[in-house]
């Protein structure tokens, strides 16, 4: 039987967690002064360090700057104070960067033997 569909030899594993956070992002610049900034810090510092592992199983360095600094800036264990400007050019910084991510990022996918196709 052959398959409609075949197995890609990547996957976009990171387009689902890149668009939440951007989407997370344009959301939050309406929360940077209140008090829910920071589990909203939580959130944008995990899919950053959770992108950061795909970028790093797809062998894309480039990528790990970037996100490493996304993790430092939302990071709500040390938070740093910026001013509300600051903060809402940073927010869509981030955004275009998160979807950028996801988008450009693949990891390659091992092929499907044809034992296991069902």
């Amino acid at each position: 039987m052959s398959q409609r569909y075949p197995n890609p030899s990547f996957a976009r594993l990171a387009l689902a967690p890149g668009l939440l956070a951007a989407i997370l992002l344009l959301a939050g610049v309406a929360l940077i002064d209140s008090e829910w900034f920071t589990i909203f810090r939580y959130a944008i510092s995990i899919l950053a360090a959770i992108i950061g592992v795909f970028a790093f199983q797809a062998k894309q360095w480039w990528w790990m700057p970037a996100l490493a600094v996304i993790v430092v800036l939302w990071n709500p264990i040390v938070p740093l104070e910026l001013d509300l400007l600051v903060w809402q050019i940073l927010h869509l910084a981030a955004a275009v960067v998160f979807v950028a991510a996801g988008l450009l990022i693949k990891v390659p996918q091992a092929p499907e033997n044809a034992s296991t196709r069902r």
